[in-house]
């Protein structure tokens, strides 16, 4: 069963049809929106401030999510993939987004709705990433444009796997 506290007198709200492995942590200050999943060994740790995701979103093995005392939130809109091992600390993640494995992205950032944030890229603190672009490398740096219907498909499609991935453990709980 997930780890799931209280700290502050803050306790996460999990949205319905939600999974949450069963090593998952979720701490303080925390909305979860519905058909989501955090998967096994992610942190989401809202102790020191604020942590909204949006719906259909995922948050995969090992990914951490934290923020800065009075100085940063989070905020992850719909439809949104943060990958294996990411690191989200206090930004503002659009709708449609795609964090890759091992990406780190940094306090104040502002990635826009359908943007990648490319596997092991380093965003830096206060960067805003343009909305349907593609960041890489350390530090991140804009890379091109995506078609923005191509990158929506992709988004969706790794958000409704997510949600049949889920499906399997939550049906064998039946």
């Amino acid at each position: 069963m997930a780890y799931i506290k209280s700290v502050r007198g803050f306790t996460p709200q999990i949205g319905e049809n939600t999974f949450l492995a069963d090593n998952a942590t979720v701490v303080g200050d925390v909305i979860i929106g519905r058909d989501c999943s955090i998967w096994f060994g992610a942190v989401v740790r809202g102790d020191v401030n604020s942590i909204r995701i949006g719906n259909r979103s995922n948050i995969q093995d090992g990914a951490v999510l934290h923020t800065l005392y009075q100085k940063s939130t989070i905020e992850i809109g719909d439809n949104v993939s943060i990958a294996h091992n990411a690191v989200i600390h206090g930004a503002k993640i659009g709708d449609g987004v795609l964090v890759g494995m091992n990406a780190v992205v940094l306090d104040n950032v502002v990635v826009g709705e359908g943007a990648i944030i490319a596997a092991g890229a380093v965003v830096l603190s206060n960067t805003q990433v343009e909305a349907g672009s593609i960041y890489a490398g350390t530090p991140a740096k804009f890379v091109k444009k995506v078609d923005p219907e191509q990158a929506k498909e992709m988004n969706q499609k790794i958000a409704n796997n997510y949600l049949m991935y889920a499906s399997w453990y939550t049906d064998e709980e039946k």
